[in-house]
């Protein structure tokens, strides 16, 4: 829901001050009330969340936690977690987002999602499906894991090198790289647009590329070869 690892920490930690500061006798579930106490700050921080970004030195890119050891989730709910759809998150309001990732992600039904959102459950069944549009709109034809891993492998070999003209044989004419540093690294403040100009900023960095191949294994998306210099 958040984008970023930081904040899920602290919401975990917030969580957890109230459940030891809860009289758990009145609690009935206790797998409801962390889940809805979870989901309901997860919600302030996101409505907060909206003015801080604003000023925000460059593109802000989400920070996904890594879920791929998570023996609980299936390959539909990681799917729901990758960072591609966090991407296609960004566009939904805070309690649309809740409702996708607590469908989609976890499989709570809809009378369940209502009651930790304190909707109507024909509400957040709209919800749902209104999330479900906005992220289907926005996402490109699937690739195939052998084929993106063909092609991540290609590009990191290329980028490592500072190969210009193999790094533009990879990429969509429209390609489009947002960069994040977090205002810590090097990275663009603005979007670079065009297959010769990504090729050469990024052919530009190779040591970027060579320290970090685990990090952009797990966070680039190939559909539309989107970077995260985090």
């Amino acid at each position: 829901m958040l984008g970023s690892a930081a904040e899920a920490e602290d919401i975990v930690q917030d969580v957890w001050v109230r459940w030891q500061t809860t009289n758990r006798t009145v609690v009935r579930d206790p797998t409801a009330f962390l889940v809805t106490a979870a989901t309901r700050l997860a919600i302030n921080v996101l409505q907060s969340a909206h003015a801080r970004r604003e000023t925000y030195i460059g593109s802000r890119l989400p920070e996904p936690v890594d879920t791929s050891a998570d023996p609980g989730l299936g390959a539909e709910r990681g799917e729901a977690l990758n960072f591609a759809v966090l991407l296609l998150l960004e566009k939904l309001t805070p309690t649309e987002r809740a409702a996708y990732v607590l469908r989609e992600a976890f499989n709570y039904p809809h009378r369940e999602i209502a009651g930790i959102l304190h909707v109507e459950e024909a509400n957040a069944r709209q919800l749902v499906t209104r999330a479900r549009e906005h992220v289907s709109s926005g996402r490109r034809a699937s690739v195939k894991p052998s084929e993106q891993k063909r092609l991540l492998d290609a590009f990191i070999a290329a980028a490592t090198r500072g190969d210009v003209a193999g790094l533009e044989s990879l990429f969509a004419s429209d390609i489009v790289s947002t960069s994040d540093g977090g205002g810590l690294v090097r990275a663009a403040r603005l979007p670079v647009v065009g297959r010769e100009r990504v090729a050469k900023f990024i052919g530009a960095v190779p040591d970027f590329v060579s320290r970090r191949p685990t990090l952009i294994r797990s966070r680039l998306p190939l559909t539309r070869l989107r970077l995260c210099h985090n």
